[in-house]
């Protein structure tokens, strides 16, 4: 497997584990629409939360969550409203990202960023 696959999955791992003990249900994982992916998807209080999951080994190109631009913004409101439709929900939804920054030593940061954009309707 190549190795940025790899690290995308064991951040996946680590981000799905850190929602299951802050008390979160996960409904879904890499759930597909069209051209989006949604890493995880949670459920927590009533309130449906796509979280998209950036795994690093470094920083010098920016933080993992700079990499959740415009256009991956808007495939993620794009997918969340299919979602938001075939589940029926009727209640509130939040975008969160999930960044994670490893060092050479396997050591990792977890960052959640809790309700860290709402896309625009463009």
């Amino acid at each position: 497997m190549a190795q940025h696959l790899e690290l995308g999955r064991t951040g996946e791992t680590l981000a799905k584990n850190h929602l299951e003990k802050a008390g979160y249900e996960i409904l879904d994982e890499n759930w597909t629409h069209g051209k989006a992916e949604i890493d995880l998807i949670a459920y927590k209080d009533k309130v449906i939360i796509f979280t998209e999951v950036k795994t690093r080994t470094g920083n010098a190109f920016g933080e993992p969550e700079d990499f959740v631009d415009a256009p991956k913004q808007k495939l993620l409101a794009q997918a969340a409203d299919e979602y938001i439709y075939l589940m029926n929900h009727q209640d509130d939804v939040r975008f969160d990202i999930i960044a994670i920054l490893f060092d050479r030593d396997k050591n990792y940061i977890l960052n959640h960023i809790e309700d860290a954009f709402w896309p625009s309707a463009t």
